[in-house]
């Protein structure tokens, strides 16, 4: 027999449909992973029959065959496995996956309750799957729960004794799966050992009733070490003047709890200087504090504020007025703040300075991201940095669904706009770096800017050359033309040099007139010593430092460094 027709033998037994399909434990989909690897027909074959067995499973159980389902499933535990009746009934009515199961076994007839009866007489079942099932715990959760080598529910020792305590002490039977989930050492306990941690619970003075509920959802309060830090804050709060009924009152049921960072808190509350009175009025006018996500929440809060440089007695002040509001949205909403005014560049002084003194109101409010109010208030980062350092409250007027007005336009905006329209029109790129990095140097007004590039230009220069040049050093514009005049004076008739000579040099009109005398004077001299050419370029003369250039020039003539000290006299300003 080939492997593929041994597989294929597999597969027919698995179809659940045949009646010997409990003695396997190969899913379908595993078969036709291993099966892949053998060919694509008996792939085929696989997949057809998972096709049909998934149409099949998603068929909802007649009413009236559930119903004879049930009853059979309960004389079978209750009378052939010696289950106590109300174990056995409840199983068999709360169990429906596996009772789909059980009728996909023996398909349906019309008398289908002697079917099932008679199929689990020769087939025993793996109890704990309807155990589990009927406990609240779904098939695909409790599949790894499954004992390897057991099948029947006595053979656990401890499972069934420790059940019978929960739910005698009042704890709902579909909610001991989570317990079962979350902490299954409870399910191993000896005789008695839970009854007691259950009573235990009790003698801390939290009623029976908050017991079932707050163990339902925090099932390891009942081993021993977080029972212990359970008790440890009850006691602590019992302390502080926290009545048990506050407890009760402010546990809620469906969340799980980290007890030890709950305690963590109120020991940090007491090392920031807070007194017993004060954390007392604080947890009792918002016990969000404590209890909100185990207090994660409020210890995120206090790390905020410690690292913007409120001293720990601040931190006390702040947390005592603490608004009546969730301390995770209260958090959120500081973050905001916080992201807002970093992504406009504020310094971090004044960022902490404005998060500590209007520390109340932003956490109230939801501010819009800072792009979103850059780009309606037509500003600039600069100038709403100001804005806020300014006046602080005009926050509360980008909170979220309020309606932002554009600002009024000041004299430092019309500025703004003229220099951009004036770049734009000589060839710049709007919002490009080339516009970004010339404004960021440019000083003066915008409408300035053109009578110096005509100034340029009317020197012999074209539009373009000019364009060039402002590209590479913008600086060139922050000259007044009575100063561009001068300089390209200084080229012409004093160096020689025609004014083509400066689109190679653009940073030559950048340079004081003051060192342009002084070089151009003892250029000259030099000339007529006849120690250089009097072909040098531009770049060499004015660009390079002082340093160089007394060693590289003025130092090749004797005189050179008596005369360069008369010209820095002549030029004092240097």
């Amino acid at each position: 027999m080939s492997t593929v027709e041994r597989i294929l033998i597999i597969v027919y037994c698995v179809n659940l449909r045949h009646p010997l399909n409990h003695i396997f434990v190969i899913p379908v989909v595993k078969v036709v992973a291993v099966l892949r690897l053998f060919g694509s027909v008996a792939l085929n074959v696989v997949e057809a029959n998972q096709k049909q067995n998934n149409g099949e499973s998603k068929r909802k159980i007649p009413l009236a065959v559930k119903k004879e389902v049930e009853a059979a499933l309960l004389e079978y535990l209750y009378s052939s496995r010696s289950l106590n009746f109300s174990d056995a009934e409840h199983m068999s009515k709360n169990s429906p996956h596996f009772l789909k199961k059980l009728v996909e076994n023996v398909g349906y007839d019309s008398d289908i309750r002697r079917s099932v009866a008679r199929f689990l007489n020769y087939h025993p079942i793996n109890e704990f799957e309807p155990f589990f099932e009927s406990i609240g715990l779904e098939p695909w959760e409790f599949s790894a729960f499954l004992p390897r080598n057991l099948m029947f529910l006595s053979d656990e020792a401890g499972l069934l004794d420790n059940y019978h305590v929960l739910y005698e002490y009042g704890i709902a039977r579909v909610q001991i799966g989570k317990i079962y989930r979350e902490a299954r050492e409870v399910f191993r306990y000896d005789h008695g050992v839970l009854r007691s941690k259950l009573h235990a619970l009790e003698e801390v003075g939290i009623s029976k009733d908050v017991v079932c509920r707050v163990v339902c959802f925090n099932p390891r309060l009942l081993i021993n070490d977080l029972g212990e830090e359970f008790f440890e804050l009850v006691k602590k709060l019992k302390c502080l003047g926290c009545e048990n009924s506050w407890v009760e009152q402010n546990l809620v049921e469906t969340t799980t709890y980290n007890w030890r960072q709950i305690s963590h808190l109120l020991e940090l509350l007491q090392n920031m200087g807070c007194n017993d009175e004060d954390i007392s009025k604080l947890v009792g006018r918002c016990p969000g504090i404590l209890f909100d996500d185990s207090g994660r929440p409020a210890l995120l809060l206090i790390g905020f504020l410690l690292k913007f440089g409120s001293s720990r007695s601040d931190i006390c002040s702040i947390l005592l007025g603490f608004p009546q509001v969730k301390v995770e949205n209260f958090v959120w909403n500081l973050r905001r703040a916080f992201e807002l005014l970093f992504e406009i560049e504020m310094d971090a002084v004044n960022i902490g300075r404005i998060i500590r003194q209007h520390f109340t109101w932003l956490g109230t409010c939801s501010l819009k991201k800072a792009s979103y109010v850059l780009y309606n208030l037509s500003t600039g980062k600069k100038n709403m940095c100001q804005i806020i350092m300014a006046n602080p409250l005009v926050l509360k007027k980008w909170t979220l669904r309020a309606k932002i007005e554009r600002l009024p336009e000041t004299r430092e905006m019309r500025m703004q706009r003229d220099k951009i329209m004036f770049l734009t029109s000589i060839g710049f790129v709007e919002n490009s770096k080339e516009i970004e990095k010339a404004l960021k140097v440019f000083r003066g007004k915008g409408d300035e800017f053109p009578e110096r590039f005509d100034c340029l230009v009317n020197a012999g220069l074209s539009e373009s050359d000019v364009a060039e040049m402002i590209k590479a050093v913008p600086q060139i514009l922050n000259q007044s033309i009575e100063v561009l005049e001068a300089k390209i004076n200084v080229l012409v008739n004093d160096l020689g040099y025609p004014v083509s000579e400066v689109r190679s040099f653009p940073g030559f009109v950048t340079y004081s007139m003051d060192r342009v005398k002084l070089r151009c004077a003892m250029y000259r001299w030099l000339i007529d010593q006849n120690v250089v050419r009097s072909s040098l370029a531009l770049r060499t003369i004015i660009g390079c430092t002082e340093s160089r250039f007394i060693n590289k020039y003025v130092n090749k003539h004797l005189l050179g460094p008596h005369v360069w000290q008369e010209y820095k006299q002549t030029f004092t300003s240097i």
